[in-house]
């Protein structure tokens, strides 16, 4: 029985371990983190390739032409008043 003592100790520590193991594991596997996937925070879809670049494309655009479009409402403005 002496002999046993020993391994008798490490039984609690391992068990603990497997059930925090465990528990990890059905977290990691409920999707409760939906905010890490990658194009989950972009307002558009990012699954497609083309989609995607035409998305882009259109969205940066629109950024730097909207000062553009803006002095020339203005030069329009001052001309006509």
């Amino acid at each position: 029985m002496a002999s046993l003592r020993p391994c008798l100790t490490l039984v609690p520590k391992t068990v603990g371990r497997r059930q925090f193991s465990l528990s990890l594991r059905r977290r990691l596997q409920d999707n409760w983190d939906q905010e890490a996937l990658p194009g989950s925070n972009v307002p558009f879809n990012t699954s497609s390739k083309w989609g995607l670049a035409a998305t882009l494309i259109i969205y940066i655009s629109s950024a730097v032409a909207v000062p553009f479009f803006a002095m020339r409402w203005q030069l329009l403005k001052k001309r006509a008043g």
